[in-house]
C-alpha cells in the first residue's frame, strides 16, 4: 500500500509556568496508507491525543511541533494557518471523545454539518443541507425524527456522537482520526458507534487512526497498532502479531489489566487474575534519562537507565515489521512477571 501519511521524528514541546520546556511527544514515527486502520494505544498522558492534535494543527497555544508530517508528500508542519485550514476538515478530520464539548451548543446540528461543505466544497446552503440530511440518515439519525434544526442538548450522548461523525465525514476526508470516540457512551452504544466507524471507513476507503486505551477495540478494529508510553513509541507492528507476542513489558501490562481479555481467556476455560501496572506515567519534566517505563517495569535492569532504548525489530522472520523499544523484551508465550511495588524496580 502506498503511504498517504508519513510522520517522522515528531516532537511536541510546550513552555511551563516555571519557564522550563516540557517535551510531551518525542521521536514519533508513524505511517498510514489509504484504507488502512491503525490503533494508537496507551494510558492517559502517554501522548496519543497530542500526536493527533499535531496532525490537525490544533496544538495548544505555545506548543511547538517539530519533525515532519507529510500528507501525500506535503509537509503539514511547513504550512501557515491559512493553508492548514484548507487541510483540516477536508483532507484530515477528527472525531473527538466528548461530543458535548465538540459541538457548538447554540448552533443547530444541520448548520454544523453543513459548515465544512460550504467552506471547503463551495456548495450552496441548499446543497449543503441536502447532503447534511443524507449524512444524518447514514449515521443512523433519519428524518423526520432527527431534523437539521435540532440543537445538541436535544440529543442523547450516542446521538451527539453520530452528529460529530457526520461532521467529520462531510467533506469525504482521506484520513479520519477517532480520539476515544466511545469513552462517554454505554456499552451497547459503544458497539454501535464502532460498527458505524468500521463500515464508513470501508465504504469510503479512508485511512483510520483510532486512539484508545481499550485493547479489545484495537484487536477488533485495526490492522496495525502503535503503543505509546511517556511520549514515545514503545512497540509497533501488525495487530495480530503484537497480540500474539506482546514484547514490551508495558504492552504486556496493558494486556494483563484488560477486563475484556480476561473474559476472553475465561471463555476458553482458563481463569486469570487481573493485574494493575503500579505507579503512573511520569511528568514530562521528570521523565527518567533512560527507559521511562523502567520504574514500573518487572524486567528493568541497570542497562535500562543510561538512555532510552531504540525501537528495534524483534528479529522474527514472520514479524519483520514488529518492533519494540526494549532491551529486555518479554519472550514469546511468556506470562508477565509480578510488577514491582514502589521502590523495588532495578533491585
Amino acid at each position: 500500500m502506498s503511504r498517504l501519511l508519513e510522520i517522522e521524528g515528531l516532537a511536541v514541546t510546550v513552555p511551563t509556568p516555571s519557564g522550563a520546556i516540557a517535551t510531551l511527544v518525542e521521536g514519533v514515527d508513524l505511517t498510514l496508507a489509504r484504507g488502512e486502520r491503525v490503533g494508537l494505544v496507551g494510558e492517559s498522558g502517554c501522548g496519543k491525543s497530542i500526536t493527533a492534535l499535531a496532525l490537525m494543527g490544533l496544538l495548544p497555544v505555545g506548543a511547538r511541533a517539530t519533525g515532519t508530517i507529510r500528507l501525500d508528500g506535503e509537509d503539514l508542519l511547513a504550512l501557515d494557518d491559512r493553508a492548514m485550514q484548507r487541510v483540516r476538515g477536508r483532507r484530515i478530520a477528527m472525531v473527538f471523545q466528548e461530543p458535548m464539548t465538540a459541538l457548538n451548543p447554540v448552533r443547530t446540528i444541520g448548520a454544523q454539518i453543513a459548515e465544512g461543505m460550504i467552506l471547503h466544497l463551495r456548495l450552496s446552503k441548499r446543497e449543503a443541507e441536502d447532503r447534511a440530511r443524507a449524512l444524518l440518515d447514514r449515521v443512523g439519525l433519519p428524518g423526520p425524527r432527527f431534523s437539521l434544526d435540532l440543537y445538541p442538548h436535544q440529543l442523547s450522548g450516542g446521538q451527539r456522537q453520530r452528529v460529530v461523525i457526520a461532521i467529520a465525514l462531510a467533506c469525504a476526508p482521506d484520513i479520519l482520526i477517532a480520539d476515544e470516540p466511545t469513552t462517554a457512551l454505554d456499552v451497547t452504544i459503544q458497539a454501535q458507534i464502532l460498527d458505524l466507524l468500521a463500515d464508513l471507513v470501508a465504504e469510503r476507503n479512508m485511512a483510520l487512526l483510532l486512539i484508545t486505551h481499550d485493547l479489545g477495540v484495537v484487536e477488533e478494529m485495526t490492522q496495525r497498532m502503535v503503543v505509546m508510553y511517556s511520549g514515545r513509541v514503545v512497540e509497533t507492528g501488525a495487530t495480530a502479531d503484537v497480540f500474539a507476542h506482546m514484547a514490551h513489558p508495558y504492552t504486556h501490562g496493558l494486556f494483563s489489566a484488560s477486563p475484556r481479555r480476561a473474559l476472553d481467556r475465561r471463555a476458553g476455560g482458563r481463569k486469570i487474575r487481573l493485574s494493575a501496572i503500579p505507579g503512573q506515567v511520569p511528568d514530562p519534566l521528570e521523565r527518567p534519562a533512560g527507559c521511562a517505563f523502567a520504574p514500573r517495569c518487572p524486567n528493568a535492569q541497570a542497562d535500562c537507565l543510561p538512555a532510552p532504548p531504540p525501537l528495534r525489530p524483534l528479529g522474527i522472520a514472520t514479524r519483520a515489521a514488529h518492533a519494540a523499544a526494549c532491551l529486555h523484551p518479554m519472550p514469546p508465550g511468556a506470562e508477565p512477571a509480578a510488577a514491582p511495588s514502589s521502590g523495588e524496580a532495578l533491585r
